[in-house]
């Protein structure tokens, strides 16, 4: 399903790109995705609402004042309820970093950094549901948690929303389990290997639908951004890695089920 207007609990419902050039980044993922930003005020910092065919797809909004996190996509997990959300963080070994905190009338907030050490945001949804399409070109299709500790990311989103953990077969060497709620497959984690650099912190990682990875990979490039890992086929599509030319990381991915 590409539209969306409610997420379960622990369901990836939201990602935000915090960059220290939101003009940029507008005119970038703009020219690449066909998004449309939408200026929130200087209320709301100057946050920016990207659509795609009239529904909402991600935001972009400038890396905070004082900050030195360097830019970075964000991935949000769907909360019933903040407040509880933000205490089992706390009993569960993650440190919070921001929030909770309201959003006007769109939502609840809370930035938290987990015991493996990626941060994540939770979002209790009001009037702003989360994204409003997915799993077509030029909106999220896939988040994927990357960490060096895969036992203490376990334990902790266990511990937060219930999740199934299913592996998924490969080399002896392959750590990654699919992310369960219910029966549905929301997200993956996988333990990093030889193939990502040392001095790249554990995260989420935001992978974006396209219609063909190759020529996105080339008009990233044009466009000013980096391909660090080329397109390459996958049992669940072409993919490839990516920086913006800010320095944020996302993934591009061509979904096997698409025409």
């Amino acid at each position: 399903m590409s539209e969306r207007t409610s997420y379960l609990p622990g369901v990836p419902c939201w990602v935000d790109l915090a960059t220290t050039d939101p003009a940029g980044a507008n005119r970038f993922y703009g020219e690449l995705f066909g998004w449309t930003v939408h200026d929130q005020g200087a209320e709301f910092g100057n946050y920016g609402m990207a659509e795609l065919r009239g529904k909402t797809v991600a935001g972009i909004g400038p890396v905070p004042p004082g900050s030195q996190s360097p830019p970075a996509w964000s991935t949000y997990l769907a909360s019933p309820d903040i407040d509880e959300t933000v205490a089992t963080v706390k009993e569960a070994g993650g440190m919070v970093v921001m929030g909770p905190m309201d959003v006007g009338d769109a939502g609840r907030l809370a930035f938290a950094q987990d015991p493996a050490g990626a941060f994540v945001g939770f979002w209790e949804a009001k009037d702003h549901p989360g994204a409003q399409l997915v799993n077509e070109p030029g909106a999220v299709a896939w988040n994927e948690l990357v960490v060096r500790d895969a036992a203490a990311a376990d334990r902790f989103y266990q511990a937060l929303f219930g999740y199934e953990l299913e592996k998924v077969d490969g080399p002896p060497d392959f750590d990654y389990v699919l992310v369960k709620v219910g029966d549905d497959g929301v997200a993956g984690r996988y333990l990093a290997g030889a193939e990502v650099p040392p001095e790249v912190p554990p995260h989420w990682l935001t992978y974006f639908a396209v219609e063909d990875t190759d020529a996105v990979a080339e008009k990233i490039t044009a466009l000013g951004g980096t391909v660090v890992r080329a397109p390459a086929d996958t049992p669940y599509g072409r993919m490839a890695t990516c920086v913006d030319p800010a320095g944020a990381t996302f993934a591009i991915i061509r979904l096997p089920d698409q025409s």
